[in-house]
């Protein structure tokens, strides 16, 4: 029956206090200083929550502050409220909770951002060796591990704050995320396409490391305290179980996390190899819906599946097809997809197909300046059951015009 209780905890809503806070907030807008706004609101702020924090911020975006006015204001906000948030410590002590993994995860990174990288920075800037360069690199490569870190609170955590009606504090955070990516980026590309400016390289560090460390007082003191508030047992366990998708920051999980109970949400889909958070599991590796339809989109060449029972699924949007499919013939029989001059040539490959007489077929033809080949593929389970046929249709015409070798990158 746990679908039917709503744990989440009911803290008293203080209206007043909301409005001083929204009014601390508001003048730091207005240029006000840090230490003017610490001295005019000391009394309001000693005991402010992660909650308060929460409610303030989307209290302003309902009074037309733009999130992007607020998250470039997050760095003061975090100034501002540090020292005064209370501590919060529940299930984030428990070792394998989703939390607990990820404040781990933040003592890794700020272990590699404030000790390792220091120090190989300043080797760096003594001697610009390539060996010295190339083990800034690899700092740089560790650090790029937030990326999963900050992808798991973003689709994992933040879907149910949303539902719980915390929508500001997931958007400024996912943009100063996305912030925080990109001087990453932009500090490895310094690195990796280096030309004499040493100065540049730690500017462009510096910026990418104090930002995140940022972040990680902001996660640590306001994002889990909030969420461990918010979610319920049943959403925790989903975010636990959707982790692994992603995957891990720097270091793995200490151990498992001895769920209280077992999770009687889990879906059927589950089972079928499609994941609560929307990803698709296989043999191999984890992709997302998107992800997937995007990598098939973009291999060369038109893919369409036509199912066991003959019924088309589905066809990739290639940006050139080499045959026009719109998608009203989804849910039709194949053989009502072609003229009736090839349909019989189809049937026949299904029923071979079917059989087990062939594997494959193959055509080709000439259009005009393409040259076209045309494959069918039986698709089988691990046990050898027909479960459908896969066409791949692609221009090969430049296939056949290449000539000798080619060892270089293009320009």
């Amino acid at each position: 029956m746990s679908e039917l209780i709503d744990n989440r905890s009911k803290k008293p809503y203080d209206k007043e206090k909301l409005e001083k806070l929204k009014e601390v907030i508001k003048e730091l807008h207005e240029g006000k200083t840090v230490d003017e706004v610490k001295a005019k609101f000391a009394d309001v702020l000693e005991g402010t929550s992660p909650l308060d924090i929460s409610r303030m911020e989307v209290e302003l975006v309902k009074d037309g502050l733009p999130i992007e006015e607020i998250q470039n204001l997050c760095d003061v906000h975090a100034e501002v409220f540090k020292g005064s948030i209370e501590e919060i410590h529940h299930a984030d002590e428990v070792p394998g909770h989703p939390v607990y993994t990820l404040r781990q995860e933040n003592m890794a990174l700020t272990n590699i951002m404030e000790e390792l990288i220091p120090e190989d920075l300043e080797k760096f800037m003594e001697n610009d060796s390539d060996d010295n360069r190339f083990k800034l690199i690899e700092d740089i490569n560790l650090i790029w591990d937030i990326d999963k870190h900050y992808s798991r609170k973003e689709n994992l955590i933040f879907p149910y704050l949303e539902k719980a009606g915390i929508t500001a504090p997931p958007q400024v955070m996912w943009g100063v995320d996305d912030e925080i990516r990109e001087k990453i980026k932009a500090a490895k590309k310094q690195l990796v396409e280096y030309s004499g400016n040493k100065e540049l390289v730690k500017e462009k560090i510096l910026a990418a490391t104090e930002q995140a460390v940022d972040m990680i007082f902001k996660e640590d003191s306001i994002l889990f305290p909030m969420a461990l508030d918010t979610l319920t047992e049943d959403e925790w366990i989903k975010v636990y179980e959707g982790s692994e998708e992603i995957g891990y920051a720097v270091i793995p999980p200490q151990k498992e996390w001895e769920l209280k109970r077992v999770n009687v949400l889990k879906k059927e889909e589950e089972d079928k190899g499609i994941t609560d958070s929307g990803f698709v599991k296989f043999e191999t590796g984890i992709l997302s819906s998107k992800e997937l339809e995007l990598m098939l989109n973009h291999i060369p060449g038109d893919f369409t599946f036509v199912d066991k029972d003959n019924i088309v699924k589905y066809f990739s949007q290639g940006k050139e097809r080499i045959f026009a499919r719109t998608k009203a013939i989804i849910g039709r029989t194949v053989e009502n997809c072609h003229p009736p001059k090839s349909a019989h040539i189809v049937e026949a490959i299904v029923n071979d197909f079917k059989a087990g007489k062939k594997e494959s077929e193959s055509f080709w033809i000439q259009m005009g300046e393409k040259f076209v080949l045309i494959q069918y593929f039986a698709v089988r389970d691990k046990d050898g059951q027909f479960m459908g046929t896969l066409e791949h249709t692609m221009d090969i015409a430049p296939l056949r015009a290449l000539d000798g070798e080619k060892r270089l990158m293009s320009e």
